[in-house]
């Protein structure tokens, strides 16, 4: 069968190129389209685009790029109706996949969501869009299916991926000689995002809070998407950048400072103290909070529906509040185990599912059957 995918960003082409793999093993005769990244290069298929053209953070960031993303909604239309795909899969990435979805929807072609857009946390009369448009929903928190039950919309919960790959994962025993780090200093993990606009808007905070902190070498996780030259200007004395180590670099973590996102999930995951940092425009921020229906921004404390670890946002974020919560997540013993025993929850909720393949399974059945 014919699958084209669409994934917008670095956390959508690592689950999409997932679920390729395990959709290869349930459908030997697969061809696959998509607009995506590397990791769905390496599994194979054709390639249109790459998300790093689409990566826009921000309300106001998305809409003075408006003319941008009508191009790319064109360009999306013309080449689903040359490649005749028996399904469209799109993964995450509301803003452009929901219109892709209403166009492949008018055409008759079948639509399939992997991973929800997060229309729980805004905009919530968005569902019955997807209900009308969405043929099948694949969600990966457990409080997605309940959701959308709410709104008479059944939906498969296929576990959460993060959970598997981090369970998956196996430590490198030579991470510390391999990149030249001290094994006698503790590490604090900083986990800046894998746009430039995000990183632009919190490295510099996160790495300036280091004199009180000389006990500790602080790695940065940098990707590879982004120009090895643009991370130099950050690195100095006590702050290294290593590439694409980000699990490796969690596995060693004493503590982490942790953009809102995947990574929050991520680092709770590997059991690491975390303190979940973002900023964006004043402009994105003033329309976010207008918005916004839920509590929390990051998925640790959105799973575990309370706050399990710090938040500092917008006005928050700022040197003063880091050094006094990384103090806490280093060296109270108390506050770190608290936060260790919510982490303990929140494992148990997402259990481990193999939820690739477990999406991979149904999406093969439904178009079968």
């Amino acid at each position: 069968m014919k699958y084209y995918l669409i994934a917008g960003e670095r956390s959508g082409d690592f689950h999409a190129a997932s679920l390729m793999a395990e959709l290869q093993h349930q459908d030997p005769q697969a061809d696959f389209r998509f607009w995506g990244g590397d990791q769905m290069q390496a599994v194979g298929g054709t390639q249109v685009r790459h998300y790093q053209e689409m990566a826009i953070m921000g309300f106001w960031e998305a809409a003075t790029s408006v003319l941008k993303f009508r191009g790319y909604l064109k360009e999306a239309q013309r080449d689903l109706l040359q490649y005749k795909p028996d399904v469209l899969i799109l993964v995450d990435y509301a803003g452009f996949n929901m219109r892709v979805a209403k166009f492949a929807k008018e055409q008759g072609i079948k639509v399939f969501y992997y991973i929800s857009p997060k229309i729980w946390a805004w905009n919530q009369g968005r569902v019955h869009s997807v209900k009308k448009l969405v043929d099948r929903m694949f969600v990966i928190l457990p409080f997605e299916k309940d959701f959308y039950q709410r709104f008479g919309y059944e939906v498969d919960y296929i576990g959460n991926p993060i959970s598997d790959s981090v369970a998956e994962h196996q430590a490198a025993t030579d991470f510390y000689q391999r990149n030249h780090l001290d094994p006698e200093r503790p590490i604090i993990a900083v986990l800046p995002g894998s746009r430039k606009q995000e990183i632009e808007e919190m490295l510099y905070e996160m790495t300036a809070i280091i004199p009180p902190f000389l006990q500790y070498q602080f790695i940065v996780a940098g990707v590879d998407n982004l120009d090895p030259n643009y991370y130099a200007h950050f690195e100095r004395n006590n702050v290294r950048i290593i590439f694409d180590q980000t699990y490796d670099l969690l596995a060693h973590a004493k503590a982490a400072l942790v953009t809102s996102g995947t990574a929050t999930l991520e680092t709770a995951l590997f059991n690491v103290p975390q303190v979940v940092c973002y900023r964006t425009s004043a402009v994105s921020y003033a329309i976010g909070k207008a918005v916004i229906k839920v509590p929390y921004i990051s998925l640790v404390n959105l799973i575990a529906d309370k706050e399990v670890v710090k938040e500092l946002i917008q006005g928050e974020f700022n040197s003063r509040n880091l050094v006094t919560e990384l103090k806490k997540i280093t060296a109270d013993e108390a506050f770190i185990a608290k936060q260790k025993a919510d982490y303990a929850e929140i494992r148990e909720k997402l259990g481990q599912q193999k939820s690739a393949e477990k999406a991979a399974k149904l999406m093969v059945g439904y178009l079968k059957g």
